[in-house]
């Protein structure tokens, strides 16, 4: 266990109520809406494709979500892929064959990406 889970907030017993508003045509459509957009599952799978995302994003495969428009930042790219390559140096032997295969593919790929940007 971590230490966040050992750490637990005082809370009085009227703060830990929940109060669900009645529910009308509306709000049953905008609620498919609010458990779709819940995060997935934290897993080993969900940070390697993070760190993918955010590599590719540095390599103009993305547009920035704020101004629309493809930005190329080899440096930051870099760091990534670096750290993706750290990852799999000091999980070496620990990982599942699929996590493994899915680990070395991600960098093989973006290794390849990172080449081909001028």
């Amino acid at each position: 266990m971590s230490e966040l889970d050992n750490e637990k907030p005082e809370q009085n017993e009227a703060d830990t109520e929940i109060v669900e508003p009645a529910e009308s045509s509306a709000d049953a459509s905008s609620d498919s809406t609010a458990k779709d957009s819940t995060p997935p599952p934290a897993s080993f799978e969900m940070l390697v494709s993070m760190l993918f995302s955010q590599a590719m994003a540095m390599l103009g495969h993305f547009p920035d979500p704020q101004t629309g428009k493809t930005t190329t930042n080899k440096p930051y790219a870099k760091y990534t892929i670096d750290t993706l390559d750290i990852l799999s140096q000091k999980t070496a032997g620990n990982l599942s064959e699929d996590e493994s295969k899915m680990l070395s593919q991600t960098l093989h790929a973006l290794r390849m990406a990172y080449i081909e940007v001028k």
